[in-house]
């Protein structure tokens, strides 16, 4: 049994489901529910959504006085209020991450979060402790994520990772597939389900011994089972997502990127089966309506939250669910960027002013004043111009970085870092370890790759020929171009000459690429050897080079870094690339 959280309810967890299409083992009948409330006629249940907070405590004492005003109001007449995390709640700040996501607990605890998903970045911090991988005896690969879980006062849900050994769902505590609790008079299931990418989009080290379940597959099986055992509304929280650009009409699905996993995860979820998908991973935003299910996702980093109010009859009936659009914690700035939580200014909500909670923020004081004194810290440099990123084209960040993993580690021949990686850009002027730690919250290591320059050609025109996170490219340039329905590339070092295919390279990666992350080094089948993990942190030997540079005197013009007319990957446009009469997409070689 899930433990009760600071909201006094019944929590029932539902066993491990078998996926296999034969017919389920019946299942014990749930326990006696307590006393409920008496009422006439409709009440609204108010699901309230966040998803992607990325150890964004600071954002937190603003959603409590949301909270609390939404509260009120249902109090008020009737109604309930449940809300739910999508995951990816840790990683992120320094604030959360010194710690490995226990400010982010602790707050959720005193918010009331009746249940989360767990994200692919809740893998991310491996072992208890400051070790990102097991590396000795007795290490836990999930340490940190299951050392959370017993902390929180309320559940964590995933249901589609499975053992790798048995086929069923890893005994951890506080960590289940779904559960039952009960709101007011209404009893609700909750699931929890994760991105199928997820092996992937973590350190794929700490994901080992896990294997992963299809979502929709998940979900049909838990919510039958919670129907079958009296659930009267079912949510999912899934870290999974899409994006939609227009969120006035919930029923208008046109802008909406269909493509996304969302989509092909409701596509295979029977009519009537869950009310409401608060959605995640993707840091966009949807307030829709898809088969009938009433879908939310909330943009990122702390900016806002999702609702859905279910109107539910004297029988338990949804009767009506009205969905409205991302509401944001704070103004927004003339950059359309959130205003910085200390200059926020709420405004009114459910008729009540918004009141910072001063509880919360007490609360995550430690986390966040041990952070700013790390943030302050001065490294020498400034920045002529704000270096900009982006995550599926060139761009001035992961120019600069590749650029710096090849300054800090002596001998190395080419660098490369993913698209995922560049998290914020880095504004002009003087520069700070906390922009840089923005830029690149992730504790990777460097991994040292030797390869040879036809493995360097096949890890450029894969990454051309896909989608995804664009690879940024340091110690060489590289023009492509299509010759008849394939794509020639042609690699150049930093002398101008060209490398050929059994040329001997050293690489500069992350721990993460090289250890099979995004699917890329792992796909060249290396000879044994071939890679050498270090313990050098990535983002502080960066740091070093830039403090080097800045003694020297050194400024950095983003617009050195990054030039659209003269990029460093040159290539037929757009990605995926193209070749060929028909338009269609040569086979990666």
């Amino acid at each position: 049994m899930a433990p009760m959280s600071l909201w006094n309810r019944a929590a029932v967890a539902v066993p491990a489901l078998a996926f296999a299409l034969a017919a389920c083992p019946s299942k014990p009948e749930p326990p006696p529910r307590g006393p409920v409330k008496a009422r006439r006629g409709t009440i609204t249940l108010t699901v309230v959504g966040t998803n992607d907070l990325h150890g964004s405590v600071e954002r937190l004492p603003v959603l409590a006085g949301y909270l609390a005003n939404l509260r009120a109001a249902r109090a008020a007449d009737g109604g309930e209020v449940l809300l739910i995390d999508a995951g990816d709640m840790f990683q992120g700040t320094l604030a959360s991450n010194l710690t490995e996501g226990a400010p982010v607990v602790a707050a959720y605890n005193l918010l009331g979060y009746d249940a989360a998903a767990i994200g692919n970045h809740e893998f991310d911090f491996g072992p208890a402790g400051p070790a990102v991988t097991a590396s000795k005896p007795g290490d836990d690969p999930r340490g940190a994520l299951r050392a959370r879980a017993k902390e929180a006062k309320f559940p964590l849900l995933l249901a589609n990772v499975l053992d790798r050994d048995t086929g069923k769902r890893p005994q951890w505590d506080n960590i289940m597939g779904s559960m039952m609790i009960e709101k007011g008079p209404i009893i609700v299931g909750l699931i929890g389900v994760t991105t199928e990418a997820t092996p992937f989009s973590t350190m794929p080290a700490n994901f080992l011994g896990l294997e992963m379940a299809k979502p929709a597959l998940a979900i049909v099986a838990e919510a039958g089972e919670l129907r079958k055992r009296g659930a009267q509304v079912v949510v999912v929280a899934a870290h999974v997502g899409s994006k939609c650009s227009d969120l006035h009409d919930p029923n208008d699905l046109s802008s909406c990127d269909q493509e996304e996993e969302l989509f092909e995860m409701v596509k295979l979820l029977p009519a009537g089966l869950v009310d409401v998908i608060v959605a995640g991973h993707t840091h966009a935003a949807m307030a829709h309506r898809i088969n009938d299910i009433a879908v939310i996702e909330s943009y990122a980093n702390g900016r806002a939250f999702g609702r859905v109010d279910l109107r539910i009859n004297e029988g338990g009936v949804v009767t009506g669910a009205s969905i409205a659009q991302p509401r944001d914690l704070c103004p927004l700035g003339p950059d359309g960027e959130p205003v910085a939580a200390e200059l926020c200014a709420p405004g009114e909500y459910e008729g009540q002013p918004v009141k910072v909670s001063a509880e919360i923020t007490s609360l995550i004081a430690p986390a966040t004043v041990q952070a700013r004194e790390l943030e302050a810290k001065p490294l020498g440099v400034e920045l002529v111009g704000e270096v900009t990123r982006s995550y599926d084209q060139e761009s001035a960040l992961g120019n600069l970085f590749v650029d710096l993993m090849l300054a800090g580690v002596s001998g190395a021949d080419v660098a490369m870092t993913n698209g995922g990686g560049l998290r914020a850009d880095l504004p002009p002027g003087k520069l700070s370890y906390g922009s840089l730690y923005r830029a690149m919250p992730f504790d990777n290591r460097f991994a040292v790759v030797t390869l040879n320059g036809k493995h360097l050609r096949k890890l450029v025109s894969n990454n051309l020929y896909g989608g995804g996170g664009f690879v940024s490219w340091g110690g060489v340039t590289v023009k492509a171009t299509c010759k008849g329905a394939a794509l020639a590339v042609v690699i150049k070092d930093r002398d101008g000459k060209i490398i050929d295919d059994e040329r001997t390279l050293t690489l500069l990666a992350s721990d993460f690429l090289a250890s099979g992350g995004d699917g890329m080094i792992g796909r060249l089948k290396l000879p044994d050897g071939s890679i050498e993990m270090t313990d050098v942190l990535i983002r502080d030997a960066m740091a070093e080079a830039l403090t080097v540079l800045g003694k020297a005197g050194g400024k950095l013009v983003a617009t050195k870094l990054f030039d659209a007319a003269r990029p460093r990957i040159d290539y037929p446009k757009p990605r995926p690339v193209k070749c060929g009469a028909a338009g269609g997409a040569a086979p990666p070689p």
